[in-house]
């Protein structure tokens, strides 16, 4: 589970491979093990990507696999790959990235079926928002337009929606939905659809707030989670930030219906920091996209969206000439998010930043189920039930700490490493590689391939076999460190031949190192 008051990423890894070879050594049997050449032996038949396209594919997809590697080649390189992203609509979607669309029902329906299915006990609220968060996972794993998935993500955790707050559940999926729509847009568009949508009114209670009972929450996050930070605003501020949003109601837990009530609105001057507007309309939409447009563009917000894009897809610290310089690209450029994307990547520091990253739980199921080259099947309607593989996964992604927008707080999922680098996250990691590796759970609509066919004809001496499966799950070369553990795990030499009864083991071993953990 999350925490704190971990070490950093790099010295808790370390010391995790020291404690694996360590743990390795135990088995040797006789001196004559302690002489073995454990030097890595190339499987050269398995491409493997150039440094630069490997760093590409760990921050810009959603972990690696034999065939992301083509699909970065065959858009003709990392740089033309990433530029073909920015513009999803380019790229072919993969048949199974467009077929899990329409795996769950609740994803086709509106908000008011969710809550008559609810009602009907044909799918209970909490299944519709577990539904949600499994498509999440399957679409970050198939679909061809990663960069898209990992940018509704992002402005998902950003403009934050817990799946289980209280009352959110009918308007959740449209939600979503709509930040994928607008994931590559602009902040501005995101902020102006985010605040007002019925989701963000229930989880923060502005879909209560009236001008005869103003709550502050929404009022309050909008400044200090969405936009322009902690500090330089007062209490005055923040009432009247709530006084301007009034009107946007929901009648939650009765009809649900949404609407626009005037009657509803505070109407009179107002002023938040800088911004000042009339606001004499009882019609207060106008003055509530003139605030946020004003909240989008102010330097602070462009502070606040750049670093936290750098803390994703740079490192924990990011300079601060690397924020201001994508600070500077979102306020010259109104916003848009793919010129701040295009500046991120060009940028030396980015460039640096191999190793800098590490999987959240979430990151990681889907990484291992790519990896392994594990492909879902359809759940069979309600009786296919949760050990199903495309339900199972949500569960497996519990087990290592965390699911899709399960964090409880308004603030969204930590970004930082030390948060995912945990005892408790490692043995979560390694009992999932385990039972998946092994092809042991879960089994039922998921098909693995064979642990057999994974040796090359004519077969492999293990120091081969184990770069070869190196090579295909990670994108990398062995080492002689991984070689040396591998074969005191298997008590074999590196030059025995490898047997099938060995693979699910070693690709175990394979997932549990340090650099499986990398993004």
């Amino acid at each position: 589970m999350p925490s704190t008051a971990m070490p950093g990423r790099r010295g808790v890894l370390a010391g995790l491979a020291a404690a694996g070879a360590s743990a390795a050594m135990l088995v040797r049997a006789s001196p004559a093990q302690a002489a073995e050449d454990y030097t890595p032996k190339p499987h050269q038949a398995t491409p493997i990507p150039s440094a630069e396209e490997l760093h590409l594919i760990r921050r810009w997809s959603y972990g690696y696999r034999p065939a992301q590697l083509s699909a970065v080649r065959d858009a003709g390189g990392a740089d033309a790959w990433f530029e073909a992203q920015l513009d999803p609509g380019s790229v072919t979607e993969s048949a199974l990235g467009a077929a899990v669309d329409s795996w769950w029902d609740c994803l086709s329906k509106s908000p008011d079926e969710i809550v008559q299915r609810d009602k009907d006990g044909v799918e209970r609220a909490w299944v519709a928002m577990a539904n949600y968060a499994r498509f999440a996972l399957l679409k970050r794993m198939e679909s061809s337009r990663q960069l898209l998935e990992l940018m509704t993500e992002f402005w998902e955790d950003h403009l934050y929606v817990p799946l289980d707050d209280d009352g959110v559940y009918p308007f959740r999926i449209s939600f979503g939905q709509g930040i994928r729509e607008r994931a590559l847009s602009s902040f501005e568009e995101l902020l102006q659809f985010a605040t007002v949508h019925p989701a963000m009114g229930c989880s923060l209670d502005n879909a209560g707030s009236t001008k005869r009972a103003i709550n502050e929450n929404l009022g309050r996050e909008l400044l200090e989670l969405h936009t322009v930070g902690q500090g330089g605003y007062s209490e005055d501020d923040v009432k009247n930030s709530a006084r301007i949003l009034t009107g946007y109601r929901v009648k939650m837990w009765t009809t649900w219906n949404v609407a626009y009530v005037p009657g509803d609105h505070y109407v009179g001057p107002i002023a938040v920091m800088d911004f000042a507007h009339p606001n004499d309309q009882a019609d207060g939409r106008e003055a509530v996209r003139a605030y946020l447009s004003y909240l989008a563009h102010h330097p602070r917000t462009a502070q606040r969206i750049a670093r936290k894009l750098a803390r994703r897809f740079v490192g924990d610290t990011p300079s601060q000439a690397l924020v201001d310089e994508l600070a500077r690209v979102y306020l010259e450029n109104g916003t848009e998010v793919k010129p701040v994307l295009r500046a991120l990547v060009a940028h030396d520091e980015y460039r640096a930043s191999t190793g800098a990253k590490v999987k959240t739980p979430t990151d990681e199921v889907v990484a291992m189920f790519r990896a392994l080259g594990a492909r879902f099947a359809k759940p069979a309607g309600g009786a296919a039930g949760d050990d199903y593989g495309a339900n199972a996964i949500l569960w497996v992604s519990e087990s290592i700490g965390a699911t899709p927008w399960s964090h409880p707080r308004p603030d969204g999922p930590p970004a930082g490493n030390s948060a995912w680098v945990s005892p408790s996250r490692f043995l979560g990691s390694w009992k999932a590689h385990w039972e998946a590796a092994n092809i042991w759970w879960p089994t039922k609509g998921i098909a693995y391939p064979a642990l057999a066919s994974r040796i090359p004809a004519g077969g492999l001496v293990l120091a081969e076999f184990i770069d070869h499966l190196c090579r295909t799950l990670i994108g990398e070369e062995s080492t002689a460190r991984l070689v040396e553990a591998c074969c005191l795990a298997l008590e074999k030499s590196p030059s025995a031949p490898t047997t099938s009864d060995q693979v699910g083991r070693l690709l175990t071993l394979i997932l549990d190192q340090p650099n499986f953990y990398l993004r």
